[in-house]
């Protein structure tokens, strides 16, 4: 199904954000190949899965953005204690499935955010692991349209990063993962869970960690040490139960956010010597940008079957 003008805001975690000019959700991974072998060469391509490691601007995204949610979001147990998961899987579902499965080692993946795809994009992790200590192969497809599979070892990766082609996709992971006879990763997952709901503001407008960890040390931890919990911008608000977390209390703009964000950084900076980087992808055009650039769209073929829809509206939550 093809969008035209879709809000963002209904595709992210943080519940802000302007309009894609196109977005995309494919039905299958051959209905995804044969759109990206169809865009003109000039259009700028956007990936998005669960919506929950992004910050997208108020003026929107211009070009095509391409969801993966719902796409592909599959399962499969594998020979040799293995897992297939696609990219449009919850990290959570992966997680859950492994350990009914009586397999252990994607426990942390409960405590992830986000979907396969975006975890494997940045080397997603939680409770001290990361995505890729698991990760035995990918599949991956080009703008092109064409499909690849890769092994683990052609890729290099390190914390929050993965060295991957700008014109490149994952489309799913093959998951090595070891025997649990005993079931203990269901119980990992609960303790895990419940760890998670104690410290961080679980159910709430968030993008998850919004900066990376400094060497030797931790984001939240620097964040407090700077008296920074509970301080706002508009709407957006450093969270008092976890300062990595900020927090859209009801009707944030994206322009709030990325402002707290900078904020955030330069006080730290000032206070500690130390520059956090962003975890979040801050992507798309701010209001002002927009109006100076009010359409650059590029022409896409018209898709059969009355695929395409128009939002007229673009309101604010």
């Amino acid at each position: 199904m093809l969008k035209l003008d879709e809000p963002m805001l209904r595709h992210t975690s943080w519940k802000v954000g302007g309009a894609a000019d196109r977005f995309f959700v494919p039905a299958d991974d051959a209905d995804l190949a044969t759109f990206l072998a169809a865009l003109p060469a000039a259009e700028p391509v956007t990936w998005i899965g669960l919506g929950s490691n992004v910050l997208v601007r108020d003026g929107g995204i211009r070009g095509t953005v391409i969801s993966t949610t719902g796409m592909n979001d599959r399962l499969e147990l594998l020979a040799g204690n293995a897992v297939r998961a696609s990219s449009g899987t919850a990290c959570a579902k992966v997680a859950r499935f492994s350990a009914r499965a009586g397999l252990a080692g994607a426990e942390f993946m409960a405590g992830i955010p986000g979907s396969v795809g975006g975890a494997l994009a940045m080397n997603a992790g939680a409770f001290g692991a990361e995505t890729w200590n698991i990760v035995e192969q990918v599949e991956l497809v080009n703008r092109a349209g064409v499909r690849t599979e890769r092994a683990r070892t052609h890729f290099n990766t390190d914390y929050r990063r993965v060295e991957l082609a700008d014109d490149e996709w994952f489309l799913a992971a093959q998951l090595r993962l070891q025997p649990d006879p005993d079931g203990m990763a269901q119980i990992r997952i609960s303790e895990l869970l419940a760890r998670r709901a104690a410290t961080q503001p679980t159910g709430r407008f968030s993008c998850g960690s919004v900066f990376k960890n400094p060497e030797g040390d931790f984001a939240g931890r620097l964040i407090e040490q700077c008296g920074l919990k509970g301080c706002a911008i508009g709407a957006a608000v450093v969270s008092d139960k976890h300062a990595n977390f900020i927090i859209n209390t009801g009707d944030a703009r994206a322009a709030d956010i990325e402002a707290l964000i900078r904020h955030v950084q330069a006080t730290v900076a000032q206070l500690t010597g130390i520059r956090l980087d962003p975890e979040v992808r801050i992507i798309g055009e701010t209001e002002n940008h927009k109006a100076t650039n009010p359409d650059r769209r590029v022409p896409l073929p018209l898709r059969k079957g009355g695929e395409t829809q128009r939002n007229q509206t673009d309101h604010h939550p």
